[in-house]
């Protein structure tokens, strides 16, 4: 079960990771495959397809009952999953304040993100989800500015930059978090 949980792990963290960089939940993915992994090892069964697999290769290759993970371990990747969907919402908004703008350009830099990831996916499915959050966040910033709060083409434009960063930087923390915690799994499951 070791081994063929560390390979369903280690693929599980590849599309998680790919995953966070299309700004998509993929640190959940990797927790809702761990879940499943320490539910079948505590069990002390393994799914359907992994058990031929097992048993074609050897039949003594099963591992005894028992936690897969620590709670510990899945305690603290669900807490940093929480802390890097914080961080992204509030990203985008920040640094929209910083650069200057309104609170209402900073909620509607969180929309247009969104929004624009979502068009984006439609026109060119990978890419597109990220430059479409980037160009959406700078776009609700803007429009914020100049459409609502009726501010100068410069104000609106810096604020839509800085929205823009904020996409990004929430993009980098979002790899990073799923990067630690898609390590995290995976040397759990090496030394258990």
């Amino acid at each position: 079960m070791v081994l063929s949980a560390l390979a369903i792990m280690i693929f599980a963290v590849f599309l998680g990771l790919v995953m966070a960089l299309l700004t998509l939940p993929g640190v959940w993915l990797m927790l809702l495959v761990a879940a499943l992994l320490q539910w079948w090892s505590i069990a002390g069964t393994t799914p359907p397809a992994i058990d031929a697999t097992l048993a074609a290769v050897n039949a003594t290759a099963a591992v005894p009952p028992g936690p897969l993970f620590s709670w510990w371990t899945l305690g603290l990747c669900f807490a940093l999953a929480i802390v890097g969907e914080v961080l992204e919402a509030l990203a985008s908004a920040a640094t929209t304040r910083t650069a200057g703008g309104s609170k209402t350009s900073a909620a509607l830099s969180v929309v247009g993100g969104l929004v624009g990831a979502i068009v984006g996916t439609a026109f060119v499915p990978p890419i597109g989800t990220l430059v479409g959050g980037i160009i959406g966040a700078g776009a609700g910033a803007v429009l914020g500015e100049k459409a609502i709060k009726k501010k100068d083409w410069d104000a609106s434009l810096k604020a839509g930059a800085g929205a823009a960063v904020g996409r990004i930087l929430a993009t980098v923390i979002k790899v990073v978090i799923a990067i630690t915690v898609g390590l995290s799994l995976i040397i759990a499951i090496i030394v258990a």
